[in-house]
């Protein structure tokens, strides 16, 4: 019997807002911002929560086995460039994934930067990386402690020499080369905007190499709104500059700037259009990947000296399957598209004729497609719930070969494991597909350990992938259940947008339906369902937990966006904006307010055992978020003996990229304990730790 003891006690306040007319409290305002007082009432959250999760009977099995699922690694996608073929890798126990380069695809791996060798505790991450176009130098970005903070570094390829460069603020950079330098995306630096205005107000730089980045010149930005995510791309020949002002997830303008004629400025490709348009710039040509007119997405080309809408040209046209990602090559054009949730591949001529169908190994996901301008080419990563992370190496006439392949993990029997994909009706009667994930001699009983993860937002689909957490669940005796939600990418611009803005409750009617068909079906019941998810995905799972906390037994609810009314004050939050609204408009305020889990915490209502993890180094979502909600939370339920209501801050972590190795064993191993705990899963402690 696991003793839950009970929760410290909160401080609450009496602050009290108005609305657009309406008075709402909000007690534990305090916990936004940072001070000792917070430091010392997560210690105290942080110590009750250990002393649950240590104490459960499956947490050293699960971790041990988790050890070993992990270590398979990391893949990052072969990006050609010059003679030389790029990728990141993380194997066995290295803690951070390492730049390497081969001398072609068939050539050996050399090490090019390794995150390991800056850091004992194993905390400097690679957060990016961008080749020149004839290989010879990389720009990469560093940063420690998964805050993604980066700082630009140059590394020659050749020799490996690091040059002298050093430039700060460059999180989630974009960077191009060109002449002698390279085009770059940098965030001000802290005090020369008001504060918290650094997270905004992107700019497009240009940098020679061996200068002092302080004079670089400013290209593009200026003048825009702050909220604006500013991209940047050169062909080949580094005479063109393609910049991209994205607004959100749904809108974006495309410029063309000729660096022959450097008085003329950029040229407009789109402005003001209420699309998604983005692509790359070839030595004559620009290719866009683009939903105007057409939801599920085109492939088009225009020439360079007139890049207008009106030159353009379709190559590959809008079909019944999304267009998720392509590439070019020499002679032609590689495209994936979303098939149900699993990619396809196929290879188009570059004047839009016949096409060649790439053979993937298997129902799977490309999660990432580059080409060989210089040869016929292209480069995939492939990846399923039973497959790690493979690159293929894809020739002109559609045959591919595998050129770099994670190690399959110990012990884990994939003939064993079945993947089945369902369709059910949401609340509307929309259909919604979802995979269900088990061990071949799982059947439904009604009383099936199972986990509902999902996503729905962002324009992002959720299809298959290894996840080591959901290996160990399943090799268990659990089902692991995700459904292609609206307000995802599965199936194009639409059925992102039917779950965005005023229509987000979509979402969580897709999410709560899931649980209801596996019910029906006979998978499982309220007392062994549980639901795990993170980021918009934590918000989707605090609307489950307060919307229908009736369906479930236990709620796992990592780096969530929660109070849905103040979200946009933190960090880079306003970006969203574009995707959820803002309270400071009255409208928006309306169905924020509705679904806003803060603000929808009752008392007297049961509430399943909840879980919410957060990191105090997460320059993404703020970990006010976890922190509010666990303490109205268990202020709600200290008169139920019953409730659980834990919080895991991490101090030396981000929202969860670049986390090392030793790290993510330890969090994985909370999650899945505390969900096998709560939902009664007999984790084999035995057949675990044997298997590793």
């Amino acid at each position: 019997m696991v003793r839950v003891p009970p929760p410290p006690a909160t401080r609450r306040d009496g602050v009290v807002d108005v609305w657009h007319g309406e008075r709402l409290a909000d007690p534990y305002r305090w916990l936004e911002g940072a001070s000792g007082e917070i430091a010392r009432w997560t210690d105290l959250q942080n110590a009750r929560t250990r002393s649950v999760l240590d104490a459960l009977p499956a947490r050293a099995a699960l971790a041990s086995r988790l050890r070993v699922l992990l270590a398979v690694g990391l893949l990052g996608g072969p990006r050609p460039a010059g003679p030389w073929v790029f990728h990141t890798r993380r194997a066995g126990a290295q803690r951070q994934s390492v730049l390497y380069v081969r001398d072609g695809p068939e050539g050996a791996d050399r090490a090019l930067v390794d995150p390991n060798t800056l850091d004992d505790a194993g905390l400097v991450t690679l957060d990016w990386y961008f080749p020149s176009h004839d290989g010879r130098f990389v720009a990469y970005g560093l940063s420690r402690g998964g805050d993604e903070m980066s700082t630009l570094h140059v590394v020659e390829t050749a020799a490996g020499r690091v040059l002298e460069e050093r430039i700060p603020h460059t999180q989630r950079a974009s960077v191009a080369w060109a002449g002698d330098g390279f085009y770059y995306a940098v965030h001000p630096a802290p005090g020369s905007v008001p504060a918290g205005d650094e997270h905004y107000h992107r700019r497009i730089r240009y940098h020679a190499l061996g200068s002092d980045h302080a004079h670089d010149e400013l290209v593009f930005g200026e003048g825009r709104a702050k909220e604006d995510i500013l991209a940047v791309q050169t062909s080949p020949d580094g005479r063109w500059v393609l910049l991209e002002a994205f607004r959100g997830w749904v809108q974006s303008d495309v410029y063309l700037l000729d660096r022959r004629a450097p008085g003329r400025g950029p040229r407009t490709v789109v402005e003001g259009e209420d699309g998604l348009t983005g692509g790359v710039v070839d030595d004559d040509a620009l290719w866009l990947r683009t939903n105007l007119g057409a939801p599920n997405y085109t492939i088009v080309s225009a020439p360079c000296e007139g890049p207008e809408r009106s030159s353009w040209r379709t190559v590959v046209p809008e079909g019944e399957h999304a267009i998720e990602l392509f590439a070019l090559t020499r002679h032609g054009v590689a495209v994936a598209t979303l098939e149900r949730a699993t990619s396809r591949v196929a290879l188009w001529s570059r004047d839009g004729g016949a096409h060649v169908d790439v053979r993937l190994p298997g129902p799977g996901t490309v999660t990432e497609l580059h080409g060989d301008r210089r040869g016929d080419r292209a480069f995939l990563t492939f990846e399923s719930f039973t497959t790690p992370p493979l690159a293929l190496a894809v020739e002109r006439d559609g045959a591919s070969r595998e050129i770099v392949r994670l190690a399959a993990p110990s012990g884990l029997d994939t003939s064993r494991i079945a993947v089945e994909q369902t369709t059910y009706a949401s609340k509307d009667g929309t259909p919604i597909t979802m995979f269900l994930v088990h061990r071949d001699d799982v059947r439904p009983t009604g009383a099936v350990a199972t986990i509902l993860s999902g996503y729905g937002g962002f324009n992002i689909a959720r299809t298959p992938q290894y996840f080591a957490g959901v290996a160990a669940w399943v090799e268990s005796g659990g089902l692991f259940a995700l459904p292609n939600l609206r307000g995802g990418g599965e199936y194009g611009e639409r059925w992102h947008r039917d779950g965005m803005l005023g229509r987000k409750q979509n979402v969580f009617d897709d999410f709560h339906a899931a649980a209801e068909a596996l019910v029906r079906a006979g998978w499982t019941d309220a007392a062994h369902l549980g639901v795990s998810g993170g980021s918009n995905g934590g918000l989707l799972t605090g609307a489950a937990l307060t919307q229908r906390p009736e369906l479930f037994a236990a709620v796992y609810c990592a780096v969530p966006l929660l109070d849905m009314l103040r979200y946009q004050r933190f960090l880079i939050a306003r970006f969203w904006i574009a995707e959820y609204g803002s309270a400071e408009d009255r409208e928006q305020y309306r169905w924020l307010r509705a679904y806003s889990p803060y603000h929808r915490v009752r008392e007297g209502v049961r509430y399943p055992a909840v879980l919410l993890t957060t990191a105090e180094g997460d320059s993404r979502v703020d970990p006010m978020h976890a922190r509010k909600m666990a303490a109205r939370m268990q202020s709600v339920t200290a008169e139920d003996p019953d409730a659980v209501v834990l919080l895991r801050v991490e101090r030396e972590a981000g929202h969860g990229i670049g986390k090392p190795l030793d790290k993510q064993v330890e969090d994985l191993a909370d999650q899945y304990a505390f969900l096998a705990w709560r939902l009664g899963l007999d984790v084999p402690a035995s057949a675990m730790l044997a298997s590793g």
